[in-house]
């Protein structure tokens, strides 16, 4: 198992986009082989950067470090268009980009956009029935129930970059194995992860004669001797985590009644001992998010950097 970061932009900070570039600067410096950003929806308190074009800019002035995406939505936009987009920044980036894909929830897929949200599973599948081939070039010509797409984009040297599905539920996470390179997570601990997310995705592969799937979880992760008093950050600070009915039947999973409960806290070796956890029941990848103060970050960043391939 790898150890990698995700960044979640702070729309406060003054130096705004470049302290995001400096962050994936500071990730390859480290020695991280990926660095993942999220698309946040368009609520205060949330940074507006869109997260395609940040990294082409990022990927296009460091080498290096693999950039992925902790997930695009896409019911946000037609399928060929965001084809069209991430071979841009996949070319830009030298072919290093790693596209991360979901469908996010009703609260931001109906009530902020105002589209369509009661079948996820079905719509991401007409989606990756039409992005998967225009991503490599071949001719569209699909009529469904939800989406229409005729076609071609041109092929790009860098070729099409893999694509990793946000799954939870089964039906995603079977369309995830099915169809994608694997499946990125958030709030889902060890128990969730080996009982549910792994079985249902990898037995999903392996019937569609596809190899085994990289199953990424994402999670906050603080080193810090104050851990009573972080996961209370925590909590305040994800309190929507719980709400979400797709976190809320993963953190129901492993007993969790907040993001706090199954976020990673404690001294240095107790993250390790933790993290050894995720790599020991097959996951392939934690991609972490350095949580606390200035200083805390970068006591966290500092273990995860020194241990990032301590788990294969």
């Amino acid at each position: 198992m790898q150890t990698t970061v995700m960044t979640v932009p702070d729309p406060a900070d003054p130096a705004g986009f470049d302290n995001l570039l400096e962050s994936v600067d500071a990730a390859a410096r480290a020695g991280f082989g990926r660095f993942w950003l999220p698309q946040l929806p368009p609520v205060p308190g949330l940074a507006a950067w869109d997260a395609l074009t940040a990294l082409a800019v990022a990927g296009a002035r460091t080498p290096g470090i693999e950039l992925a995406t902790g997930v695009v939505v896409a019911q946000t936009q037609h399928p060929f268009v965001l084809a069209r987009q991430a071979l841009t920044t996949a070319a830009a980036t030298g072919g290093r980009l790693i596209l991360g894909i979901g469908v996010s929830h009703r609260w931001v897929i109906s009530d902020i956009f105002g589209y369509d949200f009661s079948a996820p599973a079905a719509y991401l599948r007409e989606y990756l029935q039409v992005l998967i081939p225009a991503l490599a070039g071949e001719a569209v010509d699909h009529h469904g129930t939800r989406i229409t797409a005729v076609g071609q984009l041109t092929p790009v040297k860098t070729g099409a970059p893999p694509i990793i599905a946000a799954a939870l539920g089964p039906r995603m996470l079977r369309l995830a194995g099915e169809l994608t390179d694997g499946t990125v997570t958030t709030w889902t601990g060890p128990k969730g992860l080996a009982e549910h997310i792994i079985p249902t995705i990898t037995q999903a592969a392996r019937a569609a004669g596809r190899p085994a799937p990289q199953v990424i979880a994402g999670l906050p992760v603080s080193v810090t001797s104050d851990v009573d008093g972080t996961r209370e950050q925590l909590a305040q600070t994800f309190a929507m985590a719980g709400e979400a009915p797709a976190y809320r039947a993963v953190l129901d999973l492993d007993g969790a009644q907040s993001a706090a409960d199954i976020s990673i806290v404690g001294t240095e070796e107790q993250v390790l001992a933790h993290l050894r956890r995720f790599a020991d029941i097959g996951v392939t990848e934690f991609t972490a998010f350095p949580f606390g103060d200035a200083a805390t970050q970068a006591r966290t960043t500092e273990l995860l950097a020194a241990n990032r391939d301590a788990f294969a």
